[in-house]
């Protein structure tokens, strides 16, 4: 039987969905049946045997979305197994990672009903010209280049690492 793994992501710019799509071709591609949709949008959990869950961070966050969705959820996530990845600094800087770590970590704690096989903090993707209010009035935020240092090579082996965590889970 195969395993039937739900990809549910938030975002507000698009970098986590990016993110999300190519996390479920790799499951895809290692023989699961995988359904990717946006946080928002999943109406229920059942018929999946496994979730992962991408959020990036904001404010030492996890984006609204995805708190929403461990919330909506919590129930049917005790039991399933799942795997969250979080998308953080813009730059691939070992205490710049180090740091959305431990905010993910913290954020985490406060669901500490969910039992995550794998957890990942990925370097994310900046542009300032796609900035909506109020972070298009912040003079640091709308001065800063563009960046996109997303490292789709540790992605991909996330990916294949999660796939398997999550097969030999279920």
């Amino acid at each position: 039987m195969t395993t039937s793994v739900l990809v549910a992501y938030a975002t507000s710019y698009g970098s986590t969905q990016e993110v999300a799509e190519s996390i479920a071709k790799t499951l895809r591609d290692a023989g699961l049946a995988v359904d990717v949709q946006p946080a928002r949008q999943v109406k229920a959990l059942s018929g999946y045997g496994a979730v992962v869950i991408g959020a990036p961070l904001y404010m030492f966050h996890l984006h609204a979305d995805a708190r929403h969705f461990l919330n909506r959820f919590r129930s049917t996530l005790a039991s399933l197994p799942s795997a969250i990845f979080a998308l953080g600094p813009f730059h691939n800087k070992e205490d710049e990672l180090s740091s959305a770590r431990q905010q993910l970590d913290k954020e985490l704690i406060k669901y500490a009903w969910l039992k995550p096989l794998c957890v990942e903090v990925f370097v994310g993707k900046f542009d300032p010209a796609r900035l909506r209010f109020p972070y298009n009035l912040m003079p640091p935020l709308k001065n800063m280049p563009a960046c996109d240092e997303r490292d789709w090579e540790n992605i991909n082996a996330w990916a294949v690492k999660t796939g398997q965590a999550l097969v030999g889970s279920v």
